[in-house]
């Protein structure tokens, strides 16, 4: 099976073409995260702190640097945007932790574990106000309503997410649209706002809007299909955390659809969290893989990230597009 949607010859596609060409830029925005982590009272930048040297890749605010690098823009008004595009993340991770129950966000104890929900919620809201303001500073209105609105819009999906469930009748479709929401709008949109700093014309911002959102959605893709293929080392989270919340992940959606009356039968009790041991988790790994729903989860991320991969024809050769691309082909390679 072909891991990556353009296999590179001599290696592992990685980030690190990605990391070396924003490295500069990175400072800059990590300055401005750990200034405006700040705070008088003590349990903000140190419960906040906790998440963001939490070993995570940074990858939305380096899509954001990165196509103000494919895009010949040499200022710095996008290290503030980049930043907010990071506490938007981060506040999301706080909040998503708290109302799946998590306990283990890249190998660590989850913050609403150590400090407990209140907390966590509490600070998950400064960050999203430090966004806004980061919005507000870097002066451009347009950038403004791209990300106010893909923060709306996370939100709204997280909230469908929530709503569906603990349903096995959910269909592909819904489950399409939400992780459209609560994962690829805000790659989208930390895109798009590249294009709007540097002054670029519409179809640019478009291709860069594309490229983001169908990234994003291969990223989930591939998130939702080692679930039931890795393990803790590999994800930096538990395995088996999804089967566990009764997630209706496109695996699940696949497996249920192809099983028999007995497979579907434990595809509700399991959904409905009457199945949840260890022992039905190995079962329902069985079962995604008799029925090949991992492996057509990961056939369905690789045509997301060719769509990615296309989006950037627009754009003329350069290191930052090959960076882009293959942060496409590692995104897909994580599952192999």
């Amino acid at each position: 099976m072909t891991a990556t949607v353009h296999r590179l010859a001599d290696r592992q596609p990685s980030l690190e073409p990605m990391l070396a060409l924003v490295a500069p830029d990175m400072r800059a925005v990590d300055a401005v995260i750990l200034d405006r982590m700040r705070s008088d009272i003590p349990l903000i930048p140190e419960l906040a702190g906790h998440l963001v040297a939490g070993g995570g890749k940074r990858m939305r605010p380096m899509l954001t640097l990165s196509s103000a690098r494919a895009l010949g823009y040499s200022g710095t008004r996008h290290h503030k945007l980049a930043a907010a595009v990071e506490f938007i993340h981060t506040a999301t991770l706080l909040h998503d932790d708290v109302v799946d129950g998590s306990d283990l966000r890249r190998g660590r104890r989850t913050a609403n574990i150590i400090w407990g929900n209140p907390a966590s919620v509490l600070v998950g809201d400064f960050l999203f106000s430090r966004s806004f303001e980061l919005m507000v500073e870097a002066e451009s209105l347009k950038a403004l309503r791209i990300l106010s609105h893909a923060s709306a819009v996370i939100a709204e999906g997280e909230v469908d997410q929530l709503t569906a469930a603990r349903r096995v009748d959910l269909p592909e479709e819904r489950y399409l649209s939400i992780i459209g929401a609560k994962t690829a709008a805000l790659f989208a949109a930390a895109c798009r706002i590249a294009a709007v700093v540097a002054e670029r014309p519409e179809a640019e911002e478009e291709a860069l809007d594309s490229y983001g959102r169908n990234l994003g959605i291969a990223f989930q893709l591939v998130d939702d299909a080692i679930d039931y293929v890795s393990d803790a080392g590999t994800m930096g989270k538990d395995a088996g955390d999804d089967f566990r919340e009764g997630k209706m992940t496109l695996p699940v959606i696949l497996a249920h659809a192809r099983g028999s009356a007995e497979d579907r039968a434990f595809w509700k009790d399991a959904v409905e969290g009457r199945r949840s041991s260890d022992a039905d988790f190995t079962q329902a790994v069985a079962l995604v893989r008799q029925t090949r729903a991992v492996e057509d989860t990961l056939a369905r991320a690789r045509d997301y990230g060719r769509r990615a991969t296309d989006a950037l024809a627009i754009f003329p050769g350069s290191a930052a597009k090959d960076a882009m691309v293959e942060a496409v082909e590692f995104a897909v390679a994580r599952a192999y």
